[in-house]
């Protein structure tokens, strides 16, 4: 028997350690795990001794006498990884740091999202690190509170992992504090040995077409903070009175908005869904959602766990049209001799399976078009309509490219939604990559520009550090690099003795008129949250205002 990962998977890189025969790949000292849509178990090598189990934060692994018919499927796809990554099995050595200075090292984390925390536990390891996490939000967890799809509990369960992190006594939270206003970051240098940056992508990518900013036409990353109580679109207005939504790309948010917009109330009601945006959802009239990819099948950007996944929302149809399943001239090279990429054959294997599959009267429907772009989006006053045109493959050997066709339609619609992927914003007066949207650095150590000098003691790690791609697991390995990096500078004496104690910091920030919360502050948000979801039902119920989150945090601050 052997054990199976399946759709919740993180990619943290947790069981990998624990492993003791190396049979979970990618690895994080292997190049494919930067890009990897998921782990994978090796039927071949695994002894089925169940320490990936206990040791997965997000419970994705199962022995496979024991999957649910729904993850069937993932057998096959564990295996498929095997016949094209050869991989050798065998025990793990371990890894030996060397012993740090005898004082302590003090760091500021601004951020708390999973590559903050990442670094956070590295650092913490250590006793003599202490570390101060701050974060303009009541909360931590970053995306995985505010971007994980509330109906994705299972991912949510890395929480526990950084939790064990903050309980740490060389751990202190400074939340409901914001850099820049609250603290300045010179204030935050003259104090720490080291300041790491964790602020991730903070903007979405522009379509660039006419029409784009009209009512009706909103981004993605909007109706995800919406609908996850996010406190900054606690108000915000969605406009679901029309029968069809359209969401322009297709990666894993495109997927989730989809999903979230045509999935059943009363299965939503069972999540933690914001209250705000589940009672809006039970007036909803969206019976249609369109998602509109540049490009081909082949290059869809969203995991084959989620696209598999969207074939088990009740009540709702995937509509694929098979003459829209056309393959980019490479891959379809690849396809006849055998050598197509498994991950990607996979994709397009889930996709001919949905395009034959016939639809069911009265569901509702998310219908997938390739190679196909917005040109505009029109309306009197309000969005109603995207002008669409075909696409064609380009003949590039170096690249797959796509060109405008003399073929346009339209798509009549009240709602627009745009998911073509995250930007980052400047921090500061740090230096800063407009091009690429992050603050240039080499390893996490910031440079003055890209390929310049390192500036001694300022970090960077995940988004604002590499862009925003890859998820979870590949926020551990960048938040680890980073962490590596300050204790190796450390090590090495290139960090500057603070010239004032961080202990006047607490008075500093509450003089500015911050409402500090502490971990006691966030653990009684999470107990009235946890509590009042439990009354309901519902693993939590969230508050979604700054000011009860402050009047919560308040009755155990002292």
């Amino acid at each position: 028997m052997a054990h199976v990962i399946t759709r919740p998977c993180c990619n943290d890189g947790s069981c990998v350690s624990v492993c003791p025969v190396n049979c979970i790949h990618p690895t994080p000292d292997e190049p494919d795990f930067m890009t990897a849509e998921m782990l994978y178990i090796d039927p071949e090598t695994c002894i089925d001794c169940g320490a990936c189990i206990d040791e997965c934060p997000v419970e994705a692994i199962y022995p496979d006498d024991q999957l649910e018919e729904k993850d069937e499927p993932y057998l096959q796809i564990n295996a498929d990884y095997y016949k094209d990554h050869d991989v050798e099995g065998g025990l793990v050595p371990p890894r030996k740091s060397p012993p740090l200075p005898d004082k302590e090292l003090h760091v500021a984390i601004v951020g708390a999202g999973p590559a903050a925390f990442y670094a956070a536990q590295h650092l913490v390891a250590k006793q003599s690190v202490k570390v101060d996490m701050f974060d303009r939000l009541p909360t931590p967890y970053g995306l995985v509170r505010a971007g994980v799809a509330p109906d994705h509990a299972a991912t949510k369960g890395v929480e526990r992992t950084y939790a064990s992190t903050a309980n740490k006594r060389n751990f202190a939270y400074f939340l409901n504090v914001e850099v820049g206003k609250h603290v300045t970051h010179d204030e935050l240098a003259e104090r720490y040995h080291a300041v790491v940056y964790a602020v991730g992508a903070a903007t979405d990518k522009r379509l660039g077409i006419a029409g784009e900013d009209l009512p009706g036409s909103i981004s993605a990353t909007e109706f995800v903070a919406w609908y996850n109580g996010h406190p900054d679109y606690a108000h915000f207005d969605v406009d679901l009175s029309g029968e069809r939504a359209v969401v322009v790309g297709n990666g894993n948010v495109a997927l989730d908005v989809a999903r979230i917009l045509v999935s059943d109330p009363a299965a939503l009601a069972k999540t933690e869904i914001a209250d705000h945006a589940l009672a809006k959802l039970r007036e909803s009239n969206i019976r249609e959602v369109v998602l509109l990819g540049r490009r081909g099948v082949a290059q869809g950007a969203y995991t084959n766990s989620e696209f598999l996944a969207l074939g088990d929302v009740r009540g709702v149809d995937v509509i694929i049209d098979p003459d829209e399943l056309t393959l980019d001239p490479a891959s379809a090279a690849a396809e006849a001799d055998g050598s197509l990429d498994s991950t990607i054959a996979t994709k397009v294997r889930l996709a001919r399976e949905f395009a034959g599959r016939s639809s069911t009267p009265g569901n509702k429907r998310i219908v997938f078009r390739y190679l196909t772009s917005p040109v505009s989006i029109e309306g009197g006053g309000r969005t109603e309509k995207v002008v669409c045109v075909r696409n064609a493959f380009v003949d590039d050997a170096d690249r797959v490219a796509v060109t405008a066709t003399g073929e346009t339609f339209d798509l009549p619609t009240g709602l627009v939604l745009r998911s073509i992927g995250y930007r980052g914003t400047p921090v500061g007066d740090l230096p800063f990559d407009a091009v690429r949207g992050i603050v240039p650095n080499d390893g996490g150590r910031v440079t003055a520009e890209a390929g310049g000098d390192v500036v001694p003691g300022l970090y960077v790690t995940g988004w604002i550090k590499r862009g925003p791609t890859g998820g979870i697991g590949r926020n551990r390995l960048c938040g680890e690099e980073t962490a590596a990096a300050v204790l190796a500078d450390f090590i090495a004496g290139t960090l500057t003795d603070p010239a004032i104690s961080r202990a006047d910091v607490a008075d500093l920030v509450t003089g500015r008129g911050a409402n500090r919360i502490t971990l006691a502050g966030w653990k009684a948000i999470d107990a009235v949250e946890k509590s009042a979801g439990k009354s309901a039902g519902r693993r939590l119920l969230k508050i979604v205002t700054v000011e009860e989150f402050e009047k919560t945090a308040a009755t155990a601050e002292g």
